[in-house]
């Protein structure tokens, strides 16, 4: 396993994180533990779960496999969706945001967070109410490190501004949707990303399971797939331009000897920018496949073929702005 740095930051995380979403529903305790101590042997330092995963069961299981090396991994959570019945239980104001920091705290049985990420903006809080907050978090020790995820690039860049002009605390990292199908960031965020060296740790970096080699163009029985709503859903997986990309992974997965799902990941690990892809699994078979993206380089050739696969189309401004770049750039 390799590391990078976080962001703008001196904190090391491994080049995989793991995702804990299924852990406590479709992944039993057992298992989700299994995996945990299997992603620590190979060197993964980095977890990701948030506070309405499986209405926190999966930080209470991600605490408990910790426990004993707390030291040694580097714990994310998030906060912003609706926690309980009660007005304020939703949103990122500071009642908010301070509730559900010492209730993650309780169910990961930790006195701090390495890394507290707001899980998607929040149009009825000023972020200025939030940054402070979260300032105040690091500043009595609870957090380590900020992030945000699921951000326009306005919106973090307008985040990154007040927490400069005002000394607070910034945002080291956003998580992201990205993967070969799902390439949107490419228009502003991952160019905004490099300038202002915040880091990115893409979720769904195998398209809720569409790159993995396990569907063709038959609506699936059986799945997230098969779900009618979320980024996952087949009604916005199953297009022709997906399945091109698709078709293009496959052939690219046989010459490399690699699963699809390797391949998939290995493209993501190999893009620059990318900070540490967040992948799941159901199983430890999963798992396993999954792990396989490390230890090994998929070849240039091979990579510019799902690179070019997958680009977006070149719209405005970017083709605009291209014609004058100047000839040294």
């Amino acid at each position: 396993m390799k590391y990078n740095l976080l962001g703008k930051s001196g904190l090391a995380v491994s080049e995989l994180c793991l995702g804990t979403m299924t852990f406590g529903n479709t992944t039993s305790e057992t298992d989700s533990i299994e995996m945990i101590n299997r992603f620590v042997e190979h060197g993964g330092n980095f977890l990701d779960t948030a506070d309405v995963y499986v209405n926190g069961r999966s930080e209470e299981i991600a605490g408990k496999a910790i426990k004993d090396k707390r030291s040694d991994i580097v714990l994310a959570t998030k906060v912003r969706m609706s926690t309980s019945g009660n007005i304020n239980g939703v949103g990122l104001s500071r009642k908010h945001i301070m509730d559900g920091v010492e209730a993650s705290l309780r169910r990961l049985q930790t006195d701090y967070i390495d890394l507290y990420q707001v899980h998607v903006w929040d149009h009825a809080t000023p972020i200025e109410e939030t940054l402070r907050t979260l300032d105040d978090l690091v500043s009595s020790g609870k957090v380590r490190y900020i992030g945000c995820s699921n951000f326009f690039a306005w919106q973090l860049m307008k985040s990154l501004a007040y927490s400069d002009a005002n000394r607070y605390v910034r945002f080291v990292s956003i998580q992201p949707q990205y993967s070969l199908v799902s390439r949107q960031m490419d228009r502003e965020m991952m160019s905004l990303c490099l300038e202002e060296k915040v880091g990115v740790i893409p979720w769904a970096p195998l398209g809720g399971g569409f790159l993995t080699g396990r569907y063709n163009r038959q609506m699936p029985e059986e799945g997230r797939l098969t779900s009618k709503v979320g980024e996952s859903a087949w009604v916005n997986r199953a297009s022709d331009e997906n399945f091109a990309i698709l078709d293009e992974l496959l052939s690219v997965s046989e010459e490399a000897g690699k699963t699809p799902a390797q391949v998939a990941l290995r493209w993501l690990l190999q893009r620059e920018g990318i900070t540490s892809p967040i992948f799941g699994a159901s199983r430890l078979e999963q798992f396993e496949d999954n792990i396989g993206a490390i230890g090994w380089e998929l070849p240039a050739e091979l990579w510019s073929r799902l690179d070019e696969a997958s680009a977006l189309p070149d719209d405005y401004p970017n083709r605009f702005i291209h014609k004058f770049r100047r000839p040294f750039e």
